[in-house]
């Protein structure tokens, strides 16, 4: 039995949660993966319900859990609240020990002319982001006064280290490149990233290694994409540029993320946000929270039925059936429902087991 411990969290979460479960669940009980799923509250609505956006028995859940998957938290609702939903997020990254968060963005074929790019920039760009996660700006010390306020962004070797390697291990399942992205004419923590990176590469010589400044880098994002393959950076880096890559293929309801540690544990979650303009009415794009539903499955071992469900979800979308923000007639539930009916024809007719 794998728990899965479930999080819908705020805004469209519980909707494009929703979803995702069900596919899960379709193929658990067809492969006899034996998932079982654990809702506990989390964000604002854990505000609303205990009062902190990361209780305590929705924490002891987590780190009992095999896996968790969320949703998405926040909202103009908390903006006054004595602690916002996200800073449940970043409690709960910290205590699951989640320093790499994987951004995976690809233009699906046929679809190049949703991008806002010219069909042929976007056509063949498939770039994965390792965002180190636990460090810099958002866990340094805050300092906010009246006239002055001050953010302090750290890192140490082992936390570059242990980032890189994450990059380039994932670099030789994909196409052997590896782009470390900073700010060294300026930050002194990049001065400090950049030869570490360089020293991790050595223990890779498979693995082709560039650099660039993170100005450039978002340059190059939008002018030559298919130019990356993995990139490498740092918390606030990755945040952004993650950000700016998941518009190339369309949508940014389309992605899933993956937040991983040294152990088993692993949080899995869309890059978007909560949505509350059009929570509650079955608008949202649930395909980013079913793709990391795949990732999910990928993590604990069933690649199979991970691969499965990628090329299902993927077949989906390329064959019409889409949500408004890729310019379809359906809803979030009609969807959900489009890739399951999917998923059952292609789960008879593999026989996919566990």
């Amino acid at each position: 039995m794998t728990k899965i411990v479930v999080l819908p969290g705020d805004g469209i979460g519980p909707e494009i949660v929703a979803q995702a479960v069900a596919c899960l669940e379709l193929i658990s009980n067809a492969t006899g993966l034996g998932l079982a799923f654990e809702e506990h509250d989390f964000g604002g609505i854990a505000i609303d319900r205990h009062g902190v956006p990361l209780p305590d028995a929705t924490l002891q859940a987590c780190q009992a859990a095999d896996r968790v998957l969320l949703g998405a938290v926040g909202g103009p609702k908390w903006d006054y609240s004595p602690e916002r939903p996200e800073a449940g997020l970043l409690k709960l990254r910290k205590a699951l020990g989640l320093f790499a968060n994987l951004r995976p963005a690809r233009v699906l074929p046929g679809l190049e002319h949703l991008s806002p790019l010219r069909p042929e920039v976007a056509k063949g760009a498939d770039v994965l982001v390792v965002r180190e996660l636990t460090g810099g700006l958002y866990f340094g010390e805050k300092v906010l006064e009246a006239d002055r306020a001050v953010d302090v962004c750290s890192y140490t070797r082992e936390e570059i280290e242990r980032i890189a390697h994450v990059a380039f291990k994932a670099a030789r399942s994909r196409r052997r490149k590896v782009t470390s992205v900073d700010k060294m004419n300026v930050l002194a923590t990049s001065k400090l990233w950049r030869p570490i990176v360089e020293d991790v590469a050595k223990v890779y010589p498979d693995v082709e290694l560039d650099h660039l400044l993170v100005d450039a880098a978002a340059m190059h994002l939008v002018t030559r994409p298919t130019a990356f393959d993995v990139i490498v950076t740092e918390n606030l880096f990755g945040d952004i540029l993650s950000d700016e890559m998941s518009v190339i293929g369309g949508s940014i309801g389309l992605l899933g993320s993956a937040s991983l540690g040294d152990g088993s544990a692993g949080l899995f979650e869309p890059i978007h946000g909560s949505a509350p303009d059009i929570a509650g009415q079955d608008k949202a794009n649930p395909a980013g929270t079913i793709a990391s539903a795949a990732m999910l499955l990928d993590h604990i071992g069933a690649q199979t039925q991970a691969r499965l469900l990628e090329s299902v979800l993927e077949r989906t979308i390329t064959s019409g059936k889409r949500t408004r923000d890729l310019g379809g007639d359906l809803g979030c539930a009609a969807f959900g429902a489009a890739v399951r009916s999917d998923l059952e024809q292609a789960l008879q007719a593999q026989e996919v087991r566990a």
